[in-house]
């Protein structure tokens, strides 16, 4: 949790809906407890990347090591079946519809605010009603639509067995571990994101525990989303229970009441916070549409079963590249989220140039080390079942490179309650993206999907969100971007090149091949980093970062 704050009180009205005239603390406290501001942010920081990092290294074991013990009991269809069906569970997390965010930034304005934890206590109570009744309604609707609407009819598995009752499990299952996320969002507010995502990784362990199971002994689809989705469940649970435990404040939710609510005005409170959350809504579509969306338009648009597993394998890498960067950036926009709050624009500057180029440099040394090695991996991943695309591979790993500046812009802006910003922006992604989806991908297959995936993201939450981001936190923001560019440019090259250099230096194929051509590159960037090791080469390549 954020340090006391220490300054004089004055009134203000707390934008709560309420109407009521509450105080606030002009001077922002330390946020770092004893040691220093400094000291408390690294600590919160450093926890939240080591839990991402193996959130991370769990993500790759869920889309890149389970696939080969898919593939050895199912066929193509039924893997192109499972990652469709996946992607299905992962759509469903649009029905939050800004709910979490639109409490995040209230739980962070809470904070300027008098008896921060009573208006946090209520705040939450009743928005985990709104919740529940979310969940109650939307399971009623997916239910009826999917009972009259065969999902393997509309994607194109009629004769997958277990494919309708397996879609169902996974998209409801899904839907009812939504109010987890409202537990999430306090844990990340008051500083514990770390907590929730270490949580996550323990269920995310055990859940591939289970489909090892499920698949080893039943085979069927329906069998390994249940194992999944079992695990998510008992995650959110926890997340309810753990909550108040941790927080005592929560238990006293009936403690704080600006004034008695009649259920008319109980009414138009939740409908409000419907309003207010929806430019998020349309940031987490949007996210979403780019990372899960292509591969049910590709599975429904691509008559060949063989290109849509092609497509749905090589988009994998890419989205793992995608998540790792917004794994990097929330921890970093829960901290911006906070001085943006306070008012702290000295910290907020220098913390967003710092780690804008930290998410870009590690997102452009992972797309360096891909590029030249993906192919070689994708054949030992697929036991040459599924033809390697080269054009599509690079144009998602460059792609995904280019982005990553632009997701700590969007992360902050989400963090900042900058709902205009968002709703215009995301919007216009959306559209531009479904747009060139149906236009390329109908004419160029996955090609085109991967070309209106970076397209969108070039053009609109690079050209415009993150450009108008840096623009309103930063001095200097032009050149800021010239620099983030040309680390960029220098780090995939010289990766690529290195990579490059390191196949001819080991002939053949094979897995001892795959492993030496890797070794040798690790070697390569371990010789180009060592100078960072000296603490004045660091703190000169920091002062350097314009901002």
């Amino acid at each position: 949790m954020w340090g006391p704050a220490i300054g004089r009180v004055r009134p203000i009205v707390c934008q709560e809906g309420s109407g009521l005239t509450d105080t606030q603390i002009d001077a922002p406290g330390k946020a770092g407890g004893p040691s220093g501001p400094g000291a408390g942010r690294a600590r919160r920081l450093v926890r939240g990347w080591s839990a991402n990092l193996v959130q991370l290294v769990l993500g790759l074991t869920q889309q890149l090591l389970l696939i080969p013990a898919f593939l050895h009991v199912w066929t193509g269809d039924m893997l192109a079946a499972w990652l469709a069906i996946y992607a299905a569970g992962s759509l469903v997390v649009v029905a939050d519809a800004g709910l979490q965010l639109r409490a995040i930034n209230r739980f962070f304005a809470f904070k300027s605010c008098a008896d921060c934890d009573g208006r946090t206590a209520s705040f939450y109570a009743r928005m985990l009603r709104i919740y529940v009744a979310v969940v109650v309604v939307l399971g009623i609707l997916l239910l009826a639509v999917t009972h009259v609407l065969r999902p393997s009819a509309l994607l194109g598995f009629r004769g997958t067995a277990s494919f309708d009752s397996a879609f169902i499990v996974m998209t409801l299952g899904m839907l009812l571990c939504l109010p987890g996320n409202l537990a999430s969002g306090l844990y990340r507010a008051r500083g514990q994101y770390g907590r929730t995502v270490w949580l996550l990784n323990v269920v995310l362990l055990l859940g591939q525990i289970a489909q090892l199971f499920a698949i080893a002994w039943f085979g069927s689809l329906l069998a390994v989303a249940i194992a999944f989705i079992s695990m998510q469940l008992l995650f959110a649970a926890f997340m309810l229970v753990d909550a108040p435990r941790l927080f005592p404040f929560l238990r006293r939710a009936g403690a704080y009441r600006a004034r008695p609510r009649s259920w008319s005005s109980t009414l138009r409170w939740n409908i409000g916070q419907f309003g207010r959350a929806f430019p998020f809504a349309i940031a987490n579509i949007t996210e979403l549409a780019l990372v899960n969306l292509p591969v049910l338009l590709v599975s429904a648009l691509v008559t060949d079963r063989v290109a849509v597993a092609q497509w749905g394998l090589t988009r994998v890498i890419a989205s793992l590249v995608r998540g790792l960067c917004l794994q990097l950036a929330v921890p970093l926009a829960a901290e911006l989220g906070h001085d943006h709050a306070v008012g702290d624009r000295a910290r907020l500057s220098r913390l967003y140039a710092q780690g804008s180029v930290f998410v870009t440099v590690l997102a452009s040394l992972i797309v360096a080390g891909l590029l030249p090695f993906w192919g070689d991996f994708f054949t030992l991943w697929t036991h040459g079942s599924i033809p390697y695309d080269a054009g599509l591979a690079v144009t998602l790993l460059l792609g995904s490179a280019a982005a990553a500046p632009s997701l700590l812009a969007l992360a902050f802006a989400s963090h900042s309650n900058r709902g205009d910003l968002l709703i215009r922006t995301k919007g216009l992604q959306l559209v531009v993206f479904l747009v060139l989806s149906f236009v390329l991908t109908s004419w160029l297959g996955p090609l085109g999907a991967a070309l209106a995936v970076v397209a969108s993201d070039i053009l609109v939450q690079f050209g415009l969100l993150a450009l108008v981001i840096m623009g309103q936190t930063l001095q200097h923001p032009l050149r800021h971007t010239g620099f983030l560019v040309l680390v960029s440019v220098v780090i995939v090259l010289s990766g690529w090149g290195a990579g490059v250099v390191a196949a001819l230096l080991v002939p053949g194929a094979g897995l001892v091949h795959f492993l030496a051509e890797c070794a040798i590159w690790l070697i390569f960037a371990a010789v180009a980093a060592s100078p960072l090791i000296i603490k004045s080469v660091r703190e000169t390549l920091i002062a350097a970062i314009p901002r």
